[in-house]
């Protein structure tokens, strides 16, 4: 019993507290009652107004554990790009004895995400968006729980007290890797036989326009087989954009579109000479956003 109590202690630290309209309508009733059962003496009104303080009374303690005992953790998972929506991972995990309801997880002012109920000894993972808003390291926290189970008597929150702490690599944007590769057909291979057709983005050469399905109204152009392909792919940093943020959306979004392909490439930095046999493609990016 008493570990018990120590235990409760323990959860209602962790919460705080807030009034509700529903609140004052409850201390507006339980006033009215008492005068009602001063004044006139009704077995009816005492027996009303020890109900109603019982419900309001045990609403609070009730309302605690619903909340208090929920654990939360940020996971690490996924890649952040600049002026990127991503999502940030949050486990709520319930180690009580009893169904948690009603909780919401606000991560942004008044923006939340509702969660009806999470059983007993069950976790969940909710997905947070958030957009960093330039490259480079970001802490994002603030996030709490809040519920108003189960009378909406009060409402009950609980901070999410971790710190989630991660990279945003630059904004991938530029020009495709088919155009830089267009670019110096000769040394990234020649054209060997046809492959297909693919939707003209303004990048291609006039020659490789499909005129046929121009006929028909869609613009597409011919893709071809490369007859030799090189070792690796090199990018220069200071011929790949306009200034430095540029460049370094550029390369990023190269660095992407070679994994996605398994291509090898080398990235030629100021300072240093990236090269995806020999680094991940994340710490090439990671490189990349610390610059």
């Amino acid at each position: 019993m008493m570990k018990s109590f120590l235990q409760f202690i323990q959860i209602h630290k962790s919460v705080k507290q807030h009034a509700t309209r529903f609140s004052a309508v409850v201390v507006v009733l339980l006033f009215g009652l008492f005068l009602q059962a001063y004044m006139h003496d009704f077995n009816l009104v005492y027996i009303t107004l020890f109900f109603v303080f019982s419900f309001a009374f045990s609403a609070g303690p009730i309302g605690v554990l619903n909340i208090g005992s929920l654990k939360s953790t940020f996971l690490k998972q996924g890649r952040f790009f600049a002026e990127v929506e991503g999502k940030i991972p949050l486990q709520l995990y319930n180690p009580s004895k009893s169904t948690a309801w009603a909780i919401d997880i606000f991560y942004d002012k008044d923006t939340f995400l509702p969660l009806e109920k999470l059983e007993s000894d069950t976790s969940t993972i909710l997905q947070l968006p958030y957009t960093p808003n330039k490259r480079g390291h970001f802490t994002y926290e603030g996030v709490y729980l809040e519920s108003k189970y189960p009378l909406s008597t009060a409402r009950l929150t609980k901070l999410v007290k971790e710190i989630f702490t991660a990279l945003a690599y630059p904004q991938p944007k530029g020009k495709s890797l088919n155009s830089f590769l267009s670019e110096d057909e000769s040394h990234y291979g020649e054209e060997k036989e046809f492959d297909g057709l693919r939707d003209y983005d303004g990048s291609q050469k006039l020659s490789h326009i499909h005129w046929a399905s121009v006929a028909k109204g869609e613009l597409s152009v011919k893709t071809f087989v490369k007859e030799h392909q090189t070792q690796n792919l090199l990018f220069h940093f200071f011929t790949s954009g306009s200034d430095d943020e540029a460049r370094l959306s550029q390369l990023c979004l190269w660095a992407l579109s070679c994994e996605k392909l398994h291509l090898t490439f080398d990235i030629q930095m100021p300072q240093k000479r990236l090269s995806s046999n020999k680094e991940s493609i994340d710490e090439i990016l990671s490189y990349l956003a610390k610059y």
